[in-house]
């Protein structure tokens, strides 16, 4: 019995942004159906390296593969020369259990599926036109997201990106200019960032609030990506207690693990005041944003939904190209 495995140099080949986006968006919608099973997440912390592993899983209904993925970040590294990020998913077979695949992608599957959430909410929920966009963090999340927004609204307005950073937030706009084409600016404090803003995506790691409710302008629209642990924390509770709409990508993980949590714990809100979840949004059983003034919040902690379409996808596409190696 041969298990197939793909480097990262080859996984790269095999799906672009767009259909990782068209992928995690039905996923979201057959979890809304009842057409997935997936259990809850493991996080084991490690803070004396100011690390952290998470496993996550899934199977969609009639889907040839179970899926699972270990998914590390390790914040320090950068200053050892290594990237945050790195992991690998595991495919078994759905009808017999034996293992199928192994994908050593080094964490780059999970960038690009996060990366397709943050554009599957933004088309749900932000308004048509953004005048001016705010990427709140400048590594390789932040990338993804701007990539994916790009694929669903048009950013022929001002992109302000905000950084504790200097020098890594003037990398990021000199990356995406040249990438994209767009107008990136890097803003002086977090406040001026979100000045006038129609959208606002945060995704860093912040154990502490960096967004506060009075800086938001009405119509603005959230993409909470950073805050995937109990003690993570991007959006000062106030900004929940003021939006008109709360999404949550799965709604008891939130509970545990995302902004949403904060604001529960915090008595601003309650779990009844969550309109719905994306997967909801996606087959209309929860309506969106119905007035250009509305403030909306998309919590997305990371679903492993999402991991089992981009590994499905994968690995039809990897077999078509006769991509990767057997192992045994």
């Amino acid at each position: 019995m041969s298990i197939l495995v793909l480097t990262e140099q080859e996984i790269r080949q095999t799906v672009s942004m767009p259909e990782a986006m068209e992928a995690v968006e039905a996923a979201f919608a057959a979890l809304a159906r009842g057409e997935a099973r997936l259990p809850d997440v493991i996080a084991l912390e490690v803070p004396e390296v100011n690390g952290e592993i998470d496993v996550k899983g899934a199977h969609l209904q009639g889907a040839p593969y179970i899926v699972f993925k270990v998914a590390a970040g390790f914040w320090d590294n950068p200053a050892k020369g290594l990237p945050s990020g790195s992991g690998l998913m595991m495919a078994f077979d759905a009808t017999t259990g034996f293992p199928a695949a192994l994908l050593l992608d080094n964490g780059y599957l999970t960038d690009l599926r996060t990366g397709a959430a943050g554009g599957v909410a933004a088309n749900h929920l932000a308004n048509p036109v953004l005048d001016k966009v705010t990427i709140v963090g400048s590594g390789t999340q932040a990338r993804y997201q701007l990539r994916a927004l790009s694929m669903v609204r048009q950013l022929e307005g001002r992109v302000a990106v905000w950084n504790r950073n200097r020098e890594h937030a003037d990398a990021y706009a000199r990356e995406m200019v040249a990438e994209l084409e767009v107008n990136v600016t890097v803003a002086p404090d977090i406040e001026a960032a979100l000045r006038n803003t129609d959208l606002v995506v945060t995704t860093t790691p912040s154990r502490e609030p960096l967004i506060e409710a009075r800086w938001l302008p009405r119509g603005v629209h959230i993409n909470a990506v950073g805050s995937d642990a109990p003690d993570k924390q991007e959006l000062d509770v106030g900004v929940l207690a003021r939006a008109d709409i709360i999404i949550a990508d799965r709604l008891s993980q939130c509970l545990r693990l995302g902004e949403i949590h904060h604001a529960v714990e915090a008595g601003v809100i309650s779990a009844d005041d969550v309109a719905g979840e994306l997967g909801d949004l996606i087959i209309g059983q929860t309506p969106g944003r119905t007035a250009e003034s509305q403030i909306t919040v998309c919590d997305l902690t990371g679903v492993g939904v999402q991991d089992a379409a981009i590994a499905s996808l994968v690995l039809e596409r990897a077999r078509a190209m006769g991509l990767g190696s057997l192992l045994g």
